[in-house]
């Protein structure tokens, strides 16, 4: 039957992270995305510091440790100061 493995999007707004929250996908060898909103049944990320948004499930997606962050932040520094991104 089609849609019997989606869930709905029944998420209280106050269970969902602040934009711009730093949260890890452990979908994607646990990838540090800046979470951007709902779409349907999925979360928005987007790499740290700009970039393509992806999607993923929530039941995928947990908050960054500091350490995750700060590595994830560096890591886009250290790509500025090379000339890699804006």
């Amino acid at each position: 039957m089609y849609g019997e493995n989606l869930r709905p999007n029944n998420q209280d707004p106050s269970d969902l992270p602040a934009t711009g929250t730093l949260m890890v996908d452990t979908s994607r060898a646990d990838r540090v995305g800046e979470f951007r909103g709902v779409a349907g049944p999925y979360w928005s990320l987007r790499p740290v510091g700009g970039g393509a948004e992806w999607e993923v499930e929530p039941r995928h997606v947990r908050p960054a440790l500091l350490m995750e962050q700060l590595r994830a932040r560096t890591a886009r520094l250290n790509a500025r100061s090379r000339g890699e991104v804006l």
